[in-house]
């Protein structure tokens, strides 16, 4: 079910101008990510993969521009030979990272390294972020703990309002 489904039209109305409100401020506040990474992380690429790809590129525009089959064959065959210096520049780097692994020198920068991209892919726009009293985002866990405990400190001090009786 939707919220859609219990509320009149006019309530209908509020609620979509109070999440357009409150959208636009936590955009504003926590900013926005830009999405994906465009680029894929290439550990395998080489100048024989660069050199095939671009060959692949300049037979791709040529096709496009004279529009023949001999053209396209060209590409085409371009496309596979660029298939096969990929693939093969992949299975090079594999077994040479697999032989890295057995040497005892070589595996404390393999996972150190690997620590590192899962610390590079982390994103502080979600919510391991807070804004603390000062106006700086903080992102470390103590930070927010500290600056929630400061908060809820404050809010304690505050006199407590009259409540109204039923």
């Amino acid at each position: 079910m939707f919220i859609a489904d219990y509320l009149p039209v006019h309530k209908m109305k509020l609620w979509h101008k109070m999440k357009k409100i409150m959208m636009e401020t936590a955009q504003h506040i926590c900013g926005m990510s830009k999405g994906p990474c465009r680029h894929k992380e290439t550990w395998w690429w080489n100048e024989e993969v660069a050199e095939a790809v671009r060959e692949k590129n300049i037979k791709y525009r040529k096709w496009k521009r004279e529009n023949s089959k001999e053209a396209w064959m060209e590409h085409k065959k371009c496309t596979q030979s660029a298939k096969r210096v990929i693939s093969s520049a992949k299975e090079k780097k594999q077994k040479e990272c697999a032989s890295d692994l057995n040497d005892p020198e070589h595996q404390n920068e393999f996972f150190r390294t690997a620590m590192q991209m899962v610390k590079e892919r982390q994103d502080i726009t979600g919510s391991n972020c807070l804004k603390g009293v000062s106006g700086k985002v903080i992102a470390d866990e103590k930070g927010i703990k500290d600056s929630w405990k400061e908060c809820m400190e404050q809010v304690a001090q505050l006199p407590q309002r009259d409540r109204m009786s039923p």
